[in-house]
């Protein structure tokens, strides 16, 4: 990758983290990457050609971060998960609550939850049920309990601790897992 792309992408980065979406500017992500505000524009086209770049680069550092999550150990998956909370959560529900706003840029959300359902399908995979309705379901489930507003509503809005927060998760997890194994009217759904 060009140095000077490269460095974009990492200052845009960079004030993506720490500012609503619609705060930054190209100017801003030009003065912080050291390049004039034409390089910007010659790299990435627009604010959303740059946002996209990040956004893949931001992907690739999540899932490299959730990939030390160990499969099927809760504990471990709801340390990792809250671990990239901590590290990136404010900046995605910062992005989730202005997806309306985002035009183009709201299908990178979209490709950000179907990525997380496809973890916690591969997580939780001994934890799911077999049929691919219940398996479908339960997954949704999960999505819930551990989507990002729930650590924002655990972390920021009730002032909860870290620790604090992932026992409620895990007990949020627990729960739609024991849910799924749920035996209903005397058969077996999954």
């Amino acid at each position: 990758m060009d140095a000077n792309r490269k460095r974009i992408l990492e200052s845009a980065l960079a004030l993506f983290l720490e500012r609503p979406f619609e705060d930054v500017t190209l100017q801003a992500i030009a003065e912080a990457s050291g390049v004039s505000h034409q390089t910007v524009l010659n790299h990435f086209e627009s604010k959303d050609g740059v946002a996209a770049g990040s956004a893949e680069i931001l992907a690739h550092r999540t899932a490299a971060a959730r990939s030390k999550a160990v499969p099927n150990n809760i504990r471990s998956i709801i340390d990792t998960l809250v671990d990239d909370y901590e590290q990136i959560g404010d900046a995605n529900a910062r992005w989730a609550a202005s997806s309306e706003r985002l035009g183009s840029l709201a299908a990178l959300l979209d490709v950000a939850r179907t990525n997380h359902q496809a973890w916690l399908d591969e997580m939780f995979s001994d934890h799911l049920p077999k049929s691919a309705k219940s398996r479908s379901r339960t997954v949704n489930a999960l999505h819930a309990a551990t989507d990002v507003y729930v650590w924002k509503l655990l972390r920021r809005d009730l002032r909860l601790g870290r620790s604090e927060t992932q026992e409620v998760i895990e007990t949020l997890v627990n729960g739609v897992i024991a849910s799924s194994r749920r035996v209903p009217s005397g058969k077996r759904s999954g």
